[in-house]
């Protein structure tokens, strides 16, 4: 950050600025000091804390992980990685299909979803619609759906693959289902106390953000291990918001494409673990760390695997 001094009449208005360059485009933060020379250093300090929040609104993503992970760190990922308790290849079709049933309801009711787990379970197996909101049971076909688009597809980002999935998910529930944010149509995330708990990028950057961490993904596949891969694209992702509504659903369907295509098995985020699912992703965006993120994803294989156990007791 540099002061820079403009002319005024016959005098001298000051401003603290920082700018820095995005592809072609410059982007300028400036905040006025005054033009009393004594008075700089107290209000800079002022201006400085603003610029900071400033920026971090416009999310400036270089590397989401911010700094590289060790040796030893990426290390401890792979050793946790061997010990999930599940094989994407010992995976039947009953398998899958059951997964499907426990994520559709756990993903959907994170979300506000009003249908039950039995419900879920009889609109995918019988076609039998429950006298519930319309919107949830198309959601609920939407999100099955996208579950077996990632098991064909061999991509495993894009930008048109995000919208891909989100106009899967909601085309028949929302009239901008594949539609990133207009102009005007900004995100923020409040708890149930009014206090604000994630503002999305800025609508205009939106795009940009997406091919940026679609690069990042594109750059380090081979480098991290598909754990630490599905945790930043899902956590970035969500940081971006891209879309009016949808945002937390596309994002697990994500996560999930990237573990697949590292031979991983799919995840659910359990619907009772949804407030360490949110801390996570909130140390996340604070921290830069990912150690939450990845503690609940173990976490969420060793509950899956038994929920999978318990599916395959009750066949026999």
């Amino acid at each position: 950050m540099h002061i820079e001094k403009r002319k005024s009449g016959k005098g001298i208005k000051y401003y603290l600025a920082y700018s820095y360059r995005e592809g072609t485009k410059v982007h300028k933060f400036r905040k006025y000091l005054g033009h009393d020379l004594t008075k700089l250093n107290e209000r800079k300090k002022i201006a400085e804390k603003l610029i900071l929040e400033e920026i971090h609104r416009y999310k400036i993503i270089k590397d989401p992980l911010k700094v590289e992970l060790s040796k030893e760190e990426i290390n401890l990922i792979k050793k946790l990685e061997a010990q999930i308790p599940l094989k994407i290849s010992h995976l039947s079709e009953g398998d899958w299909k059951e997964f499907s049933k426990i994520f559709t309801y756990n993903t959907n009711a994170i979300e506000g979803s009003k249908l039950s787990q039995e419900e879920v379970k009889d609109l995918l197996e019988k076609d039998k619609w429950p006298n519930k909101s319309k919107e949830d049971i198309a959601e609920a076909f939407g999100v099955d759906e996208a579950i077996s688009h990632t098991r064909i597809i061999k991509e495993h980002i894009s930008l048109e693959l995000i919208k891909k999935i989100h106009k899967i998910i909601f085309k028949n529930s929302k009239p901008f289902a594949g539609k990133l944010r207009k102009k005007g149509e900004e995100v923020v995330v409040m708890d149930s106390r009014g206090n604000v708990v994630h503002e999305g990028a800025p609508q205009a950057r939106i795009s940009h953000l997406l091919r940026e961490l679609v690069e990042w993904y594109s750059n380090n596949k081979n480098k991290y291990p598909g754990l630490i891969l599905g945790a930043v694209v899902h956590n970035q992702f969500e940081n971006i918001h891209p879309f009016r509504d949808g945002n937390g659903r596309v994002g697990r369907i994500l996560l999930n494409n990237i573990l697949i295509k590292h031979s991983l098995p799919p995840i659910n985020i359990d619907f009772k673990n949804r407030a360490e699912y949110y801390e996570s992703l909130q140390f996340y965006e604070k921290n830069h760390d990912l150690k939450p993120t990845v503690r609940l994803y173990i976490k969420e294989y060793k509950e899956l695997k038994k929920k999978l156990g318990d599916y395959k007791t009750k066949k026999k």
